[in-house]
């Protein structure tokens, strides 16, 4: 046989292994059956156990964003909480200082068709990507101190522009879909060659190429307090650690919690659904009989309470993680919400639109922020979740242990 023939043998068995498991774990004629509905909402049975209110949001649109000429495809917050990053069709980047709803810097791209920015941690660097198969580092401009730290505001109300890339890197051959800093001196990126690269953004090479992956790879997040090097997709082994299924359709977008082992996930097929890597499976989905249309984007508040959606149909939805229950409904854009993002002091929620507007979304009191008492109750919860599924999981193996050990001794 071919190396070939051989391939497709191993992944028609995988699949026909694949499809046993799934119907043993279905058939409920099974004396020790598998519960399906139990485990996919378990997050939401751990809650059962503490009588824990539904949260509330109240989010009002507090500034708007104009500048953009075309759709705007991506937007990404600076650490700072502060400065934006945004991507458009009218092929420039701009960025944004939020607070005074300002433009700082605005940069003429090569390629007008844009589907992923990034902003540096650092706050002198973003980057961006999408039909061109790059992935284009530009440096900010430095402001009138002499520094290149894009958190001082240059003080002119004029806009710079940057016309030569600090760096292009070429190595994809398919579109970029995403791209993430790791530092000023790699980046992460994924595409639609089925690939994600780990860049060493001063030699312009890639130090290590993901390749897992048998389809377009939409999107990805990286974790970057503690260990920089866990993503959603592949860790530095150049091996996947865990695949997670669930989802019909595409998936279009991840989202790491703050704790690092739990991330959101949003898809075409109308859900969005939480994961976590201590119990290697779904802990809750999002969805609705009202909602038809596909996740373009997902967001996770600072403490993990509250998950943000967007929506091809106009509209964000804010959810509660535990309960799953739909807090509230966000209609201000005209066109399809393409990217949403929540700062990292959790003080807001930007949105951005093909209306060619981003939008930021506030509180009088900021819910979106690290409050104690929501962190001990999302902590309780994700803790008491993994406490039942072990539970459930050795109550199962002792159950098959005892009929072994019958079978035996007849």
């Amino acid at each position: 046989m071919s190396t070939k023939e051989i391939f497709e043998q191993c992944k028609k068995d995988c699949n026909d292994l694949r499809k046993k498991i799934d119907a043993m774990r279905g058939d409920k004629t099974q004396k020790y059956c598998y519960y399906p509905l139990f485990l996919l909402f378990i997050l939401q049975e751990a809650a059962k156990g503490k009588n824990l209110a539904l949260a509330t949001t109240k989010l009002k649109t507090r500034r708007v964003l104009r500048g953009h000429f075309g759709k705007i495809y991506a937007m990404h917050w600076n650490i700072d909480s502060t400065h934006l990053v945004s991507a458009s069709q009218d092929g420039k980047l701009i960025i944004w200082n939020a607070h005074t709803q300002n433009k700082i810097q605005a940069i003429p791209l090569r390629s007008s068709w844009v589907m992923t920015c990034a902003y540096a941690p650092s706050g002198s660097f973003v980057a961006c990507g999408g039909l061109d198969n790059l992935c284009t580092i530009h440096k900010l401009i430095a402001n009138k101190t002499g520094t290149n730290n894009a958190n001082e505001e240059l003080q002119t109300n004029t806009l710079e522009n940057v016309k030569m890339a600090h760096r292009e890197l070429a190595q994809h051959e398919g579109y970029l879909s995403c791209c993430r800093f790791i530092n000023d001196n790699e980046i992460l990126t994924s595409s639609g060659d089925s690939t994600c690269i780990l860049w060493d953004i001063e030699t312009k090479t890639a130090k290590t190429t993901f390749t897992e992956h048998t389809g377009d790879v939409m999107a990805l997040s990286t974790y970057d307090q503690g260990n920089a090097h866990v993503f959603v997709t592949g860790r530095v082994t150049k091996k996947s650690c865990y695949t997670f299924r669930g989802h019909e359709c595409d998936i279009n977008s991840v989202q790491f919690l703050s704790n690092g082992i739990t991330f959101a996930t949003g898809s075409d097929d109308s859900s969005c659904r939480l994961f976590d890597m201590r119990c290697y499976r779904q802990m809750n989905v999002y969805s609705s009989e009202n909602i038809l249309c596909g996740i373009t984007s997902v967001g996770v508040s600072s403490t993990g309470k509250f998950l943000f959606t967007s929506y091809d149909d106009f509209s964000c939805h804010v959810w509660d993680t535990i309960h799953g229950t739909q807090l509230q409904k966000l209609c201000g854009h005209q066109n399809r919400v393409s990217c949403l993002g929540v700062t990292a002091d959790g003080q807001a929620l930007a949105t951005g639109s093909w209306d060619t507007l981003l939008k930021v979304n506030l509180k009088n009191k900021a819910i979106l922020s690290t409050l104690d008492f929501e962190l001990v109750e999302v902590s309780y919860c994700f803790s008491k979740t993994i406490q039942l599924f072990y539970s459930f999981v050795l109550k199962i193996l002792s159950q098959k242990g005892e009929e072994r050990s019958i079978k035996k001794n007849e």
